[in-house]
């Protein structure tokens, strides 16, 4: 009982002590573009889940959901979380150009979109991940949208490089320093190391980081990887969800998943719509990114870089996690 209580009186003052947009005394939802490479893991399905979770709570708004995967089920098994959740109209988009083709080796992406309602076939038909960027941002307020990337950084790189179109006449680094408040990103491992989102396009993740015009901050491969999430998900009492069926197929065929799934891509949307206050602390300074894809940290009190580390008990922090994880519109209830 006086965990519970505890629990409860922190997530209040988390959600008290946020960095939000506010108009008077009212918190605005969190403005949010949401870039995965959803496929070759499945917490990014979590993760995606959660932030509906946030939008149906009133605490997020999603104004897309991108891959910088082109493997062709992507693209579709996003739409079908987004369809399913009752936002079908979001837009999705993908790279239009080269990129990393990974698919799941669960084959829980052919599942769900064999069994779900949905409309983009293909990644391929799915439209340019940089215009949907620059057409969303330029039509938002300064310094509002939060941009969670949980994957490569495939369309950030083609963001940054990109130039005047119909949509703004400033060019992709001008749009980013004027629209975005911050970038929150599940990558790297600290204060060194090499982790999966930056090494596969590492040359995208070495000009995104040392480029960005603004903040950033880090989850990186030893914050998820001890939160662990899944079991209750695959148990929810409700039949026809693509969330349930993901951790369903995918949880048994692995030994290490057995006690649940590591958690890396929750975390980002977790920092994004509640801050860091109560769940991490931060260091701030600068990431260093190689060519390889392997990664470094030096400190520096001006940088605008952050990484995060536990704070909150793991526990705690994988219920607050599932809990938003196994949120089931009310129409499905």
């Amino acid at each position: 009982m006086k965990k519970f209580l505890l629990l409860l009186s922190l997530s209040a003052l988390v959600i008290a002590g946020c960095s939000r947009p506010k108009t008077g005394d009212v918190s605005q939802p969190v403005k949010i573009i949401f870039d995965t490479d959803l496929g070759p893991d499945y917490d990014d399905v979590g993760a995606l889940a959660f932030l509906h979770a946030m939008a149906d709570s009133g605490k997020a708004e999603i104004l897309a959901t991108l891959s910088s995967n082109k493997h062709e089920l992507v693209a579709p098994s996003i739409d079908v979380i987004n369809t399913w959740f009752n936002r079908p109209d979001l837009p999705v988009g993908a790279p239009a150009g080269n990129g990393p083709d990974l698919g799941s080796s669960q084959h829980w992406a052919d599942s769900i979109v064999a069994a779900y309602p949905h409309d983009i076939k293909s990644t391929s038909e799915a439209e340019d991940a940089v215009r949907i960027y620059r057409k969303i941002l330029a039509g938002q307020p300064d310094k509002s949208v939060t941009i969670i990337t949980v994957g490569f950084l495939t369309n950030l790189n083609n963001l940054l490089r990109s130039g005047p179109d119909e949509f703004s006449p400033m060019s992709g680094g001008e749009l980013i320093a004027t629209k975005v408040a911050k970038l929150v990103s599940m990558a790297g491992s600290f204060p060194r190391g090499r982790e999966f989102n930056v090494y596969i396009d590492s040359l995208a993740s070495k000009h995104v980081f040392e480029n960005w015009p603004g903040e950033v901050i880090f989850t990186g491969f030893e914050t998820g990887k001890d939160i662990l999430t899944g079991l209750r998900v695959m148990k929810m009492p409700v039949s026809g969800s693509p969330v349930k069926d993901v951790f369903r197929i995918s949880i048994p065929m692995s030994e290490e998943d057995k006690n649940g799934r590591m958690s890396w891509d929750e975390t980002a949307v977790l920092i994004a719509v509640y801050g860091t206050d109560g769940f991490f602390n931060t260091r701030r300074g600068t990431i260093m990114v190689d060519s390889s894809g392997s990664n470094g940290w030096k400190d520096d009190p001006e940088g605008k870089h952050q990484y995060v580390i536990q704070k909150m008990p793991v526990p705690d922090m994988a219920r607050f996690i599932e809990d938003r994880m196994m949120h089931v519109p009310a129409d499905k209830k």
